[in-house]
Order: C-alpha cells, then sequence, then structure tokens
C-alpha cells in the first residue's frame, strides 16, 4: 500500500493511492478515530486501510496538493555522514565507532511538489537526497533482528541544509538542519511488506535532471536495521517517528566551487521502489517584525 497525506482546496485528509497510480482513496471518512496519517499510525491501525485498496478513487491525483507525509510526527531523527565518501565533505576520512546523530522539526519539511525555501540570510541551501522510514511498533533496546518489525514504512527525504550555518558551533549541526521548509518529506509511505531487503534499496538524486546521488543502501556505514538497534538504545522509539538514515556523497558542497541551490531549480530524490520525491526551490520572501 502506498499512503499519503494531502488536502483539496485547502481541506487536509489522509488517503491510499490507487493500484494504477493515478488516484486518491480518501480514508479520513471512512476510518473513524484517525484524524490524520500520523494518527491511523500511531494507532497501529495501517491494516485497516487494505480493506479500501479496490474502491474507487474519491480524487484525481492531479487535483490533490501533497503535504508533509506524517503530519505530526513525535521525533524526526537524523543520521548524518552515513555513505561512503561523505567524510571528505567534511574534510575527515576517518569512519566513526557509531553514527551521527542530530534531531529536526517538523515545519523544515514540506510534502512532494511543495516549495523549498531559500532563506535570505544564506545563499548555501544544499540538497541531501534520502530513505526515510517510519516506524510503526514502539519500543527500547530493539535487538538488529527485529529491527524490520517495527518500521511501518519506507518513504524519501530531502534534508535540505544550509551549510554555512551547521558550522556555527562546534559539535553542532542543529542551526544549519532546521530552517523553515528547507527539506521535504514524502510523497507517499510503501508499507514494509511491499518492500525486499532494505540493502537493495537504489537511491538516486537529480538537480534539473542532472544526476547528483547514487548508491545503494547496501553501502551505508550503519544499516538501516543497527540505526533502530542503536537509537532505540537510549531513547524509546514510537510509533510515527520519522528517520532520516543518511545521504550519499554528491551534495552541493561536493563541488568545487560548491553548487548551491537556487530559485528555480527542481531536486528529484528516486528510489524505485517507492517511486520520486519532487521540490523547486524559491527565495523565502523575508517577513520583518513590522510585517
Amino acid at each position: 500500500m502506498r499512503l499519503l497525506s494531502y488536502s483539496v482546496d485547502g481541506a487536509p485528509s489522509f488517503g491510499l493511492l490507487t493500484a494504477d497510480g493515478t488516484g486518491v482513496i480518501d480514508l479520513a471518512g471512512r476510518i473513524d478515530g484517525a484524524a490524520d496519517l500520523s494518527d491511523l499510525i500511531a494507532q497501529g491501525r495501517i491494516g485497516e486501510a487494505a480493506q479500501w485498496a479496490d474502491s474507487g478513487a474519491d480524487h484525481d491525483l492531479a487535483d490533490i496538493a501533497f503535504e508533509r507525509l506524517i503530519p505530526y510526527p513525535g521525533k524526526i531523527i537524523c543520521i548524518g555522514v552515513n555513505y561512503g565518501g561523505r567524510g571528505a565533505e567534511y574534510a575527515e576520512e576517518r569512519r566513526d565507532a557509531y553514527p551521527s546523530v542530530f534531531v529536526r522539526f517538523p515545519e523544515t519539511l514540506v510534502g512532494h511538489e511543495q516549495l523549498l525555501l531559500r532563506p535570505p540570510e544564506s545563499e548555501q541551501l544544499d540538497y541531501e537526497g534520502e530513505i526515510v522510514v517510519v516506524v510503526g511498533a514502539g519500543g527500547r533496546r530493539i535487538p538488529m533482528g527485529q529491527a524490520r518489525s517495527h518500521i511501518a514504512g519506507v518513504s524519501l527525504g530531502n534534508e535540505g541544509t544550509i551549510r554555512d550555518w551547521i558550522r556555527h558551533g562546534r559539535f553542532n549541526v542543529t542551526q544549519g538542519k532546521n530552517w523553515h521548509r528547507s527539506g521535504s518529506l514524502g510523497p507517499w509511505l510503501v508499507t514494509i511488506d511491499e518492500i525486499g531487503a532494505l540493502g537493495d534499496l537504489h537511491l538516486t538524486t537529480r538537480v534539473n535532471s542532472e544526476l547528483r546521488q547514487d548508491d545503494l543502501a547496501a553501502n551505508m556505514h550503519f544499516s538501516i536495521e543497527y540505526q533502530i538497534h542503536y537509537l532505540s538504545t537510549f531513547v524509546g522509539l514510537d510509533a510515527g517517528d520519522v528517520i532520516f538514515t543518511g545521504t550519499p556523497t554528491g551534495a552541493g558542497a561536493r563541488f568545487d566551487p560548491p553548487r548551491w541551490l537556487k530559485p528555480g531549480d527542481v531536486v528529484e530524490v528516486t528510489v524505485p521502489e517507492i517511486g520520486t520525491l519532487r521540490n523547486p526551490v524559491q527565495d523565502e520572501v523575508s517577513k520583518g517584525l513590522d510585517a
């Protein structure tokens, strides 16, 4: 199944992509007690959506606006420097014994086809295409062998970054990772039963159709299963939590000179088993205190 969050004429809802990929089956009016996709996952009720899979579409896909896939995740946890070659982007080649971990806030992420905003404070908006995991069953100290059973499904993310702001403080990337509408999540959640070995997922990122990132999840330093194990050791994972699992080499900072995103650019993150997350770029309109 492919589950998504969307709106029609400004009214938010959530639903199921039709089998032919051209329409959306509305679930808000069919599953009582679940206000949105966050609710459905938190309540452990994803399986209930299957009974509506053969229903006719309530909306054409062209008539909806995609919203942030998980409207209000309790936690958005991100893994940094997790593919071969990424260390060079930080002027180091050492491989750490444990993952680099940081967090994002929901307001920093938009949905599929929504605008990414370059802030007036910096021109260094960069892209980071990623495989995203949504937790389906919470837990603490989850063994690697059981990690997959705690996954509701997978999606795609662009973990957009303002590069100069990640270097404002030592041991600290929070500022550069949490700019308003700088990243994205979507287009939909593919339930884990439709995904084979996680290591076989092939991730690519294109900017204006030019291939920039290209790698297999198998080349992660820390596998998705290990990430779930490691993270759940120090914090309880809850249903609906989101994990950005790391980005391959090839971000704009990698080039000489760097190739930052600019207004009019289009970023596309793709995994064949999931689909494509697409976002245009626009300058943010600065609003002062008196605006």
